[in-house]
C-alpha cells in the first residue's frame, strides 16, 4: 500500500514539474519579443483613463503583445498597476517586460520632434533648402533672413566669433561658414528661423572654444573659417585638409591666386556638378580665387559650412614647401612644388583614368 502511495506521489510530482517546465516555457514565449530583428517604429498612444484590460488589447491588436491576458498576469505578477498615459513608440523587437516598464515610466517621445542633419560642406542656400523640407521654414524666408544685415548684427553681443568683417557688401551670405554642420532636435516643424540660427551658432561656439583664446588674441576667425571652408570642399580625408591649408597659405605669401575651383563655383553660385567656363575664371569676384585681381587674397569669406575636422586644419595647417596640389577622382591628392611638377602630374592622372571630370 505504501509503495503504491508512493508511485502515485511520484507520478503527481513528474506531472506537476512537466506543468512548471511547460508553464515556464508558454509564458517565456508569450512574453518574449514578436520579431526580435524588427526596427520599425510604432507609435501608441494610451489615452488618459485607459483601463489595463484595454491598454492590453490594444498592444495585442497593434502586434507588440501575443496576448492581451498573458500581458495582464505580467503586470499582475510584477505588481505593475500604474501605467502612464502618453504616445508611445514601441518596437515588436521589444520584449513584454520592456515594453510593461516603459509604460509604468511613461513616454518622452514627443510626435512632433523634428531632427535636421545639416552635412558638412553644405552652404547656405543648401541649409535653406533642407530646412524648407523639414520645417515650415521657406527657403527663400530663410536667405532673405540671412542676408538682413540688421538681424545679423543684433547677434554680435551674443557671440563673440562673430565680427564686422562678415557685414562686408561682398558676402553673399555674412553667416555662411559660422552655422555648424551637425544633427540637431527642434521641438515642431513651426521653429521660427531665429531659434534654429540661435540653436546652429551655439554649436558653432562649442566647437571654437578650444581655440578661443588665440582666435581672440589673432582676430582672424573669419579668416580661418574661410580656410576651413576651402579645405572642406578639396580634400574629402581629414588627413589632406590641414596640407591643402598649409598649400593655400604659401601661395597666399607667394602673392599667387589659389586657384581654387570651389571658390568659382561659389562665386557664380553654381552647383559643383556643373561645368566652368574660361570666362568665369577671368571673371573679377570676391570671392574667385581664379581671377587675376585675386593674387594674394582669401575669397571675401567663407564658402560653405565646414566640419571640425576642416576647422582643426585650418587652425594648425601642416607646413611644406608645396605650392600645387590635384585630386583624382577616387579622392587621392598630390602635392608638388613647382607648375611643371604639378602639370605633369595632371597628365599622369588623366593618362590612368582618373580625372575627376
Amino acid at each position: 500500500m505504501k509503495l503504491r502511495k508512493g508511485r502515485i506521489f511520484a507520478v503527481l510530482l513528474g506531472l506537476f514539474g512537466l506543468l512548471l517546465i511547460g508553464g515556464s516555457i508558454f509564458y517565456t514565449c508569450y512574453t518574449s519579443p514578436i520579431d526580435a530583428s524588427s526596427q520599425a517604429d510604432i507609435e501608441v498612444v494610451i489615452p488618459s483613463g485607459m483601463s489595463t484590460e484595454n491598454i492590453s488589447k490594444l498592444l495585442e491588436k497593434r502586434g507588440l503583445v501575443r496576448n492581451a491576458s498573458i500581458f495582464r498576469l505580467y503586470l499582475k505578477l510584477n505588481h505593475i498597476s500604474n501605467l502612464k498615459a502618453d504616445t508611445y513608440l514601441f518596437r515588436k523587437s521589444m520584449s513584454t517586460k520592456k515594453i510593461a516598464s516603459m509604460l509604468e515610466e511613461g513616454s518622452n517621445y514627443n510626435p512632433n520632434l523634428v531632427m535636421i542633419t545639416f552635412q558638412e560642406g553644405k552652404n547656405m542656400k543648401q541649409y535653406a533648402k533642407i530646412l524648407a523640407e523639414k520645417t515650415n521654414i521657406k527657403e527663400e524666408d530663410f536667405l532673405l533672413k540671412m542676408q538682413d544685415r540688421t538681424y545679423i548684427a543684433t547677434l554680435f553681443p551674443k557671440y563673440w566669433f562673430l565680427q564686422d568683417t562678415i557685414l562686408q557688401d561682398e558676402i553673399y551670405y555674412p553667416l555662411e561658414g559660422y552655422l555648424a554642420p551637425d544633427t540637431y532636435q527642434f521641438d515642431k516643424k513651426d521653429v521660427t528661423i531665429e531659434e534654429v540660427v540661435t540653436t546652429l551658432l551655439n554649436q558653432t561656439e562649442k566647437n571654437l572654444e578650444p581655440y578661443q583664446k588665440t582666435l581672440q588674441e589673432t582676430g582672424n576667425v573669419h579668416e580661418v573659417l574661410t580656410l576651413a571652408s576651402l579645405a572642406e570642399l578639396e580634400g574629402k580625408k581629414k588627413e589632406d585638409r590641414a596640407k591643402i591649408v598649409g598649400v593655400f597659405q604659401n601661395r597666399l605669401q607667394a602673392g599667387m591666386n589659389l586657384g581654387s575651383d570651389v571658390t568659382t563655383y561659389y562665386a557664380f553660385q553654381q552647383e559643383m556638378t556643373a561645368d566652368l567656363t574660361t570666362a568665369m575664371f577671368n571673371t573679377y569676384n570676391p570671392y574667385n580665387t581664379r581671377s587675376l585681381e585675386m593674387k594674394g587674397r582669401l575669397p571675401v569669406g567663407p564658402i560653405c559650412n565646414p566640419s571640425s575636422s576642416s576647422l582643426a586644419a585650418s587652425i594648425s595647417p601642416t607646413p611644406s614647401d608645396y605650392f600645387y596640389f590635384v585630386a583624382d577622382k577616387h579622392g587621392n591628392v598630390f602635392y608638388t612644388k613647382t607648375v611643371q611638377e604639378h602639370e605633369q602630374k595632371v597628365q599622369e592622372i588623366k593618362d590612368k583614368g582618373d580625372w575627376i571630370w
